[in-house]
């Protein structure tokens, strides 16, 4: 194990994190909320923000994680803050000579992965915002991009505090005290926009996920049953997927998804919104679209994975209904579900080269 060196400026370092007199405070539900989500977005069972004050680093905000504190010695975030404008990641830390004898990786909580991206303000460096996992990993470009703006975040709401600190002291001129609180108010407000945009998109394929599918698909019934227009929805399988998996690898897999997502959201039309539902599903909701057009979009889009999914024999089924009065999202999603999942032609489910319409199907093979 090589314990984390102290930076060059670690006087005023220590000065910039004392100034928001945060250390040992009561937890907050705001630093929380940026832990659960990042976990979320990393898939890993633990996360915290970590501040790394004088011999130790004190948690914030921890998930997954017992101790309150630990000794600076040990601490991943010790080496994490000496690269401020880096994250660290440590794919496995059994073969990293920092950290493979570490007694958080040879004992509880058992870290094989860590990925910290240092809390900056005012250019020092005082703390991280990471996460870590019980198993060797690796984060995608999206994931890190995400880590990135939620440290981002966190430092946000350091600079919230020394600002509200700050702004009592000011009470008495009113002037200074609102300009500031909106500049803040904001800057938060944004931050919290980029959050939920994120919480709302699939990290692989960056298409819109199950959650913003629900959201648009509500509100494409609405219009549809207000105004009488015409509405489809259609749900995208990836043909025998889990072969590809076993032949190519989870890495050619996951190469697939993204290489299909990008055709989708291509092929959607102006009006159109694709999105993956999860594993190797997507599906794409067609408004002001009769059931015929659908049917002729369903054709490009099939034709199209065909042709160039990433050069590998890749086909797709797909189910299409269209939208009866009364009709529910979840009545939708289901029939347009049972279209893709059986042919009526060639009686197999999954049939290459199949389209569904409206609870039937037609494909090449009928």
């Amino acid at each position: 194990m090589i314990k984390p060196e102290k930076p060059a400026n670690e006087i005023a370092r220590m000065a910039e994190l004392e100034r928001y007199e945060i250390l040992d405070t009561a937890p907050e539900r705001s630093y929380d909320d940026l832990v659960a989500i990042a976990a979320a977005i990393c898939d890993t069972p633990m996360g915290s923000v970590t501040l790394v004050a004088g011999d130790r680093q004190w948690f914030k905000s921890r998930l997954g994680l017992a101790a309150e504190e630990t000794s600076r010695d040990v601490a991943f975030c010790g080496h994490a803050i000496l690269k401020p404008d880096d994250m660290l990641i440590v794919p496995d830390t059994l073969l990293d000579e920092r950290f493979h004898d570490n007694p958080f990786v040879t004992g509880e909580p058992n870290i094989r992965f860590y990925a910290g991206a240092p809390l900056v303000t005012n250019g020092q460096a005082t703390g991280t915002f990471c996460v870590m996992d019980n198993r060797p990993r690796q984060l995608t470009s999206f994931q890190r991009q995400a880590m990135i703006g939620l440290s981002r975040q966190a430092a946000a709401l350091l600079e919230l505090r020394a600002a509200i600190r700050d702004l009592r002291h000011h009470i008495s001129e009113r002037n200074w005290y609102e300009q500031k609180l909106e500049s803040y108010q904001q800057m938060l407000e944004e931050q919290n926009a980029e959050l939920t945009e994120l919480s709302k998109t699939d990290a692989l394929t960056g298409l819109p996920n199950r959650r913003a599918f629900n959201v648009a698909l509500a509100s494409a019934i609405e219009t549809a049953s207000s105004q009488k227009k015409p509405l489809c929805v259609a749900i995208l399988d990836v043909d025998h997927f889990k072969m590809i998996n076993d032949l190519h690898g989870h890495p050619a897999g996951d190469t697939v998804l993204a290489a299909i997502g990008r055709i989708l959201d291509a092929q959607r039309g102006s009006r159109g919104f694709a999105a993956r539902s999860g594993g190797e599903e997507f599906v794409v909701i067609l408004p002001d679209t009769a059931l015929d057009a659908a049917e002729l979009q369903c054709e490009f889009m099939r034709q199209a994975v065909q042709d160039r999914a990433h050069g590998l024999p890749v086909t797709i089924s797909i189910g299409v209904t269209q939208y009866r009065a009364g009709d529910t999202a979840a009545a939708m999603y289901a029939r347009a579900d049972e279209a893709q999942r059986v042919c009526v032609f060639c009686l197999v489910g999954h049939c290459d080269l199949c389209v569904g319409l409206d609870g039937s199907r037609w494909c090449e093979c009928g």
